[in-house]
């Protein structure tokens, strides 16, 4: 059977944060401001809010995600406070690597639906993704079909949205578990983007489609999914 469609990953496929704000720079933000909000709770904090939070409720800036972070600390910070931190998260910007115009063209020139599916708030991204999103025919995030991305039903939902079968669609990603292993258990292929190297093992061959180091050569793979 013919594929239809292409569905991207977003982090470490189409765009990353080059210098992200870490838990220590924000705790050690929040501590000088009179705030006991330590590395490891501001984390366990931001994992509630992006993996159960988000889902459910949808948040729109990073105003409001960040305001619920603490909420769950059960820290209520004065407004210069949070709207120092809130820009703290505004600056550290998303970079859209330099394949991926190219590549949605492409994929879109032979016809292909597509789609990208993260968990990740799409506030946060579409910025950085404004070139293509016009050629993304389905945009999933955590709050799209509200469940993260481990979660198969946000594959399913998608699948559905696309109107396409499981073996009618590719997933590309760069991420073993979530990006290859989980889609081939729904009957789709995939293929792994490696960047860096790193999947060089043969296992990590086995399991996926293709092995590819950038997203055109994702793209060319198609044509032999």
């Amino acid at each position: 059977m013919r594929i239809k469609a292409v569905c991207f990953d977003l982090y470490g496929t189409l765009a990353y944060v080059a210098e992200p704000i870490s838990d220590k720079s924000a705790s050690d933000f929040l501590v000088s401001r009179g705030y006991e909000v330590y590395p490891q709770a501001l984390h366990a904090s931001w994992q509630c809010v992006f993996f159960l939070d988000y889902p459910k409720y949808g948040y729109t800036n990073w105003n409001d995600e960040i305001q619920r972070v603490l909420q769950r600390l059960s820290v209520k910070a004065d407004k210069e406070t949070l709207k120092e931190l809130t820009r703290l998260y505004e600056n550290a910007k998303w970079t859209r690597f330099p394949d991926v115009e190219d590549a949605v063209k492409k994929a879109k020139s032979l016809g292909l639906g597509t789609a990208i599916v993260t968990t990740i708030a799409r506030f946060q991204f579409k910025e950085a993704l404004k070139p293509i999103l016009r050629k993304i025919d389905v945009i999933v995030d955590g709050y799209t079909f509200h469940c993260e991305k481990s979660n198969p039903r946000i594959y399913l939902k998608m699948l559905e949205a696309l109107d396409v079968d499981a073996s009618e669609a590719v997933m590309v990603g760069d991420e073993m578990e979530l990006d290859i292993q989980l889609p081939k258990r729904l009957g789709m292929k995939a293929i792994l983007l490696d960047r860096a190297g790193q999947f060089l093992a043969q296992q990590s061959r086995m399991e996926a489609d293709f092995v590819v180091r950038n997203l055109n050569e994702a793209i060319d793979a198609l044509t032999e999914a």
